[in-house]
């Protein structure tokens, strides 16, 4: 199928089910948390999904290739990256499985409706405004730093969206899982499962997996960590796994 494409846009191999997606250089594109949570979520037969702050639709289309989950939907408020994302799940015949929709997080529960979905992620941004924003228009900006959401927003939005016993993936950095933790037992999603992600084996954590329960109680398991290269800097296996290479 023919997709225009703007001059500055690429098509990469997702190496899923022959899976492509849509990026444009200097724009910010999918990097491995994406596909790490994509491994990290547990969707099961049948169940209906929505990630928040999409992006290029990366992880609907990943969790489509990876699980038997029914629909898939992205919401994304970035008009271009929304755009790519639609484009992308043309490009891989996805129409009937996934939706992409153009709209503000902190107004999800108005567009889709309460308890609505079995799953959400998201790969939110991770800085707040203690981390100093450049340009708060940029687009960039507005994926990295809390510029149109914040955690509480995108916590409180997934207790809404989420069925009772409904699950919330998460990829964050540690240095704020206190207030993730926080966020998520106000809301009345309890962390149930966490997962820390390391570089390397001997160095500390850069990343945090992270599933929660909406009104599930209280006991959280802490799983051995992920390791992503080893000491000759190539994968591991577990993350060429998660990649689909092996």
């Amino acid at each position: 199928m023919m997709i225009n494409l703007l001059p500055d846009e690429r098509i990469d191999d997702l190496e899923r089910n022959g899976y492509k997606i849509i990026q444009r250089k200097g724009s910010f594109c999918f990097g491995m948390d994406a596909v790490l949570l994509s491994g990290f979520a547990n969707v099961r037969e049948g169940e209906n999904v929505i990630d928040l702050g999409t992006g290029t639709g990366i992880i609907p289309i990943l969790l489509e290739a990876k699980t038997l989950g029914q629909h898939f939907t992205g919401l994304e408020i970035q008009k271009e990256s929304a755009d790519m994302a639609k484009r992308s799940v043309i490009l891989n015949k996805l129409e009937e499985k996934i939706d992409i929709v153009w709209g503000d997080i902190k107004e999800a529960d108005r567009i889709f409706g309460k308890a609505s979905f079995s799953v959400v992620t998201t790969n939110p941004p991770y800085m707040n405004d203690l981390h100093g924003i450049k340009n708060p228009d940029d687009k960039l900006a507005i994926a990295r730093h809390e510029v149109k959401c914040t955690l509480d927003d995108v916590v409180r939005q997934a207790a809404a969206l989420l069925k009772p016993k409904g699950r919330l993936y998460m990829v964050h950095r540690p240095h704020r899982l206190t207030e993730i933790i926080s966020a998520c037992r106000k809301y009345h999603i309890e962390p149930k499962r966490i997962r820390f992600v390391h570089p390397y084996e001997d160095k500390e954590s850069n990343m945090v997996l992270i599933e929660g329960f909406r009104g599930g109680r209280p006991m959280m398991k802490v799983e051995a960590p992920l390791i992503v290269y080893k000491s000759d800097g190539t994968y591991t296996d577990e993350v060429l796994r998660i990649y689909g290479k092996i």
